[in-house]
């Protein structure tokens, strides 16, 4: 198995798709930067409004919370809002689909004909590849603010470790349920559509008005990207529910995945 992950960590590295999945993710959050720096630019706001742009008191707020932020607030509304997921399991969907479309499945499933061993190097392989996307996220939110004059409070190590940490592992696991939609349809279209829909908060929303039509308990509050909005939770336990619902899903998908790759024909 280890042998199989040092192969699928040269091959990540020297895959095109990688390297446009980080350039895409450094290009979004640079542009975040970048427009947060605008808006919060005295200058800029005086300009508009000598310009007949109407500065109401949501924006005012607006500007006075953006001023007020320290680095652990900045980051996590620079990587919160679910985009991390989005990428990491389009980046997943791409590596993996690309292992039946080049025929690569059927070779190593030919050498090792112990499947489990191929699910558990790309279950491994996906922790790696959402911790890389994890950690150019973290540093170019802490670092593209300074390149840009904006002044951010210091927030402790220990709190922007912390939460790194509880960032990556709901990505891993989203990027788990993008590997299995690839096992179970042999197809990187299905993984690519969910990780938008999933990581847009569309099943979120779907899942919330079904439950509140059914009078069901709130089980939306569960999924990933809800848990990843609410990183910054100060309510105590917000952790242990982010590891707790990282955990869960991770175990099904990859509960999935050995089934899908044990049942199939390759």
């Amino acid at each position: 198995m280890l042998s199989l992950l040092k192969m699928d960590v040269l091959r990540l590295v020297k895959s095109r798709s990688f390297y446009i999945i980080l350039g895409v993710t450094a290009a979004l959050i640079v542009s975040l930067v970048l427009m947060v720096a605008g808006i919060s630019d005295p200058e800029v706001i005086d300009a508009m409004a000598a310009q007949g742009a109407e500065i109401d008191l949501e924006d005012q707020q607006t500007l006075k919370y953006i001023k007020s932020m320290d680095q652990l607030a900045f980051v996590h509304e620079t990587l919160g809002s679910g985009f991390l997921l989005v990428i990491a399991g389009i980046g997943m969907t791409l590596f993996a689909g690309g292992d039946f479309s080049s025929g690569y499945i059927k070779n190593i499933c030919f050498a090792r004909p112990r499947r489990w061993d191929y699910v558990l190097s790309k279950l491994l392989l996906a922790g790696v590849y959402s911790g890389l996307l994890t950690a150019l996220g973290v540093l170019l939110s802490l670092l593209s603010p300074r390149l840009v004059g904006l002044r951010l409070a210091a927030a402790p190590l220990s709190q922007l470790t912390g939460y790194a940490v509880l960032m990556w592992l709901p990505c891993w696991a989203f990027s788990l349920m993008a590997l299995t939609l690839v096992l179970l349809t042999r197809s990187s279209t299905l993984g690519i559509i969910l990780s938008l829909v999933s990581g847009g908060d569309l099943t979120v929303i779907l899942a919330g008005a079904l439950c509140g039509r059914l009078g069901l308990p709130p089980v939306e509050q569960y999924f990933l990207s809800s848990v990843v909005r609410d990183l910054c939770a100060p309510q105590t336990g917000a952790a242990a529910l982010i590891l707790a619902c990282a955990a869960g899903w991770s175990v099904l998908y990859a509960a999935v995945s050995l089934a899908a790759i044990k049942n199939q024909d390759i």
